[in-house]
This record gives C-alpha cells, structure tokens and sequence, in this order.
C-alpha cells in the first residue's frame, strides 16, 4: 500500500481514536454535543451514499431521519424495550418508505427527482405536523431509554459509546460496499449512466438498493437521535435540516467517506462557534450569517472541499518547484 493511500486510513484511524479518548477530557456538555456530531456525522454518511456514490442529490432526505427517530418513539413500549428490536423496527421503517420514494422518484433525474423527493419529504413533515399522529409541533416524549443488553443509556458515556460504535460500523460498511462489485456498480452509474446501460446493466434495480440502504441508514441516526435527546418534533423531517446535511457533505467534499465525517464536524462545529456569547457578544443572535459566511469561503477558496486540502497543498507544491526548476534552467542557458 503507497503512502498516498495509506494517509487516509491513518487520518480515519486517529479520528476514531480520538473520539474514543475524548471522555476522559471532555466534560457531560462535550460529551453531548459530540455525540450528536457523530450522529450528524452518521446522517452525512448515508447521504453520501447517494450523492457522492451514486450522483444523486436528494433534497428530501430528512424524512428517512425523522421516521426513524419517530418510529423509536412510537413503537417504543411503556414498560422497559429491548433495544435492538426497537432500532431495528426504526431502520425497517425508513427504509421501507425510502423504498416507496425511490421507486417513483427515480424514474425522473436531475432537478426533477431533486424535487419530487422534496415532495415526499413535506408530505411526511405534514404527517406529524398537523396530526395528533406526531404530536403536532409540541412533539412526542421518549418516555423510558432502550436498553442494549447491560447498557443504560440513561448514562451519556453508554450512549456515547454505543453512538461511536454505530459510526465506525457504518463507515466501515460503507468503506467495503464502495470496494464491492455493487459500489464499483454504483460509482459507473455516477459517472455515465447511459455507458452502464450500454454495457448491459440495469441502472434503476442498482440506484433503488442504494436509496433504500441510504434511508435505512438515515433512520439509524434518527433512531439515535431520539434516543439521545428523549424527543422528537416535526423539524427532523424539515427540508432546513436536508440541506444543512448537504452542507455537510459539500464542507467536507462530495465523493469521500472522510469527507462527511469532516464536513459533519465543521459544520456543527462552526455553528457552534457562531452561536457563542463569549466570543460574539450579541451579534450571537445572527450566527447564520457568520456561518453562511465561512460556508460560502469555504466552497469558493477550496473547490474539493476541506478532504481537498492536501491535495491543493501538493498541487501548489508542485507547481512552486516546477516554476523553480524552469528559473534555474534559464539561468543555466544564460550561463
């Protein structure tokens, strides 16, 4: 393995190591708010299956993640749940209607199918939102936490860790399916669809499995999610929360699993910094236009995304001992 393919590994590993070591040092409010990081983080990654995978951008993704974080709530009994059956009634259910969605939306393309997923991610919004189903916009309670065999996720460090496990497994999936024949399947038809239809393969079957594992992995999160928190309201299936994961994967770049994984941290991160009193006093209460702000430079000075900078650091590399190797040429003919 070159060492050009071996520093994203190496990048990855150290990532997930720091997170495991991050309780030691980090207090019950860092705790929190990167457990819900790396529950946006897994979030991202299931988008990124779709756009950075197969070259679809889904503007209604949202929906798959308040299903799932509705289906924890309202599936979970009164007296204590099993959790690995409540998680995977949570995921079965996103999936199920991700299945529903991509099979009519993706018999469109381009701003056509962005839209008609839009569609379906409002028509669900509306579901909880003006019916006694959901709550309406008070929301629904978790009354009493899952259990997972001897953990109690009534403890922040249990749920922590069980939340990071979710994370480095489904990285670790994702990371094998792209490897896979399917991946490889999927990566032809993010590039010339017509080309794979061309050479005999049946494009709709191989982007309708994406879609739906892409919603099932979207409920997972929201099925963390709820469980983190307790509650559940009608903003998770928001089309504002589609397009901050987006963002998410567009900050970090499109196309890379670490990418998502970067692009989820910075984005909270920064919202998180912009949201600060301490350092912006009462300008605090406009951080979106501090944030929108740094999206808009980041997008401008780095193309490729914030996983694109090593790679804009090499490029300039290069391009600075070319420049250097001509001037010294010159010199020497000079001479």
């Amino acid at each position: 393995m070159t060492a050009k393919r071996a520093s994203p590994l190496v990048f990855v590993a150290l990532c997930f190591s720091a997170l495991a070591l991050y309780p030691l040092v980090g207090g019950q409010f860092g705790v929190d708010l990167v457990s819900k990081i790396m529950i946006y983080a897994i979030f991202a990654l299931s988008l990124e299956l779709l756009v950075g995978g197969t070259g679809l951008v889904c503007f209604g993704h949202a929906a798959f993640f308040g299903i799932g974080a509705y289906a924890a709530v309202l599936l979970a009994p009164e007296t204590e749940a099993a959790g690995a059956g409540l998680l995977a009634l949570s995921v079965l259910m996103a999936a199920a209607y991700a299945l529903v969605v991509g099979a009519l939306s993706l018999r469109t393309s381009g701003v056509y199918f962005i839209m008609v997923t839009l569609a379906f991610a409002q028509m669900a919004y509306y579901l909880v939102h003006d019916t006694p189903l959901g709550g309406g916009t008070d929301g629904i309670y978790l009354l009493i936490k899952p259990v997972f065999g001897a953990f109690d996720l009534d403890r922040p460090l249990n749920l922590y860790f069980l939340i990071l496990l979710s994370l480095v497994l489904v990285f670790a999936f994702l990371a094998l399916l792209y490897r896979s024949r399917f991946g490889r399947a999927l990566a032809g038809i993010r590039v010339n669809e017509q080309r794979m239809r061309a050479t005999g393969f049946s494009t709709y079957p191989y982007k309708l499995a994406a879609f739906t594992l892409s919603g099932a992995l979207a409920g997972l999160a929201g099925f963390l999610f709820a469980v983190k928190d307790g509650f559940v309201n009608p903003e998770m299936l928001s089309w504002h929360l589609s397009g901050s994961v987006l963002i998410m994967l567009i900050l970090g770049g499109i196309g890379h699993l670490r990418g998502a994984l970067i692009g989820a941290f910075s984005f909270a991160l920064l919202q998180e910094f912009f949201k600060s009193e301490a350092v912006f006093g009462s300008f605090a209460k406009h951080w979106h236009l501090g944030l929108g702000l740094s999206i808009m430079a980041c997008v401008a000075l780095l193309p490729h995304g914030l996983v694109g900078i090593p790679g804009q650091l090499r490029e300039r590399l290069a391009r600075q001992a070319a420049q250097r190797s001509q001037g010294t040429g010159a010199v020497d003919e000079r001479i």
